[in-house]
């Protein structure tokens, strides 16, 4: 199940740092099972990045939001 942005907005940079950890978890696992000939749908896999990559852009634009100044 992929996560939309909008989802990922509303997440406080607590709680993406630790939704990261486990998309990242389950990606290892994911490819473990890829390896073993045991993935039953390897488009997870592609999910998964997605998903890690879209929590990364968004951690990015509140960092910058934080660093921006004040008057913008």
């Amino acid at each position: 199940m992929m996560m939309k942005a909008t989802e990922v907005r509303k997440m406080s940079p607590v709680e993406l740092e630790g939704k990261l950890g486990d998309l990242k978890k389950d990606l290892f696992q994911l490819r473990l099972q890829h390896a073993t000939n045991q993935l039953d749908n390897p488009v997870k896999i592609a999910e998964v990045k997605k998903d890690i990559a879209r929590v990364k852009t968004i951690l990015r634009e509140k960092a910058l939001q934080e660093a921006a100044p004040a008057g913008r």
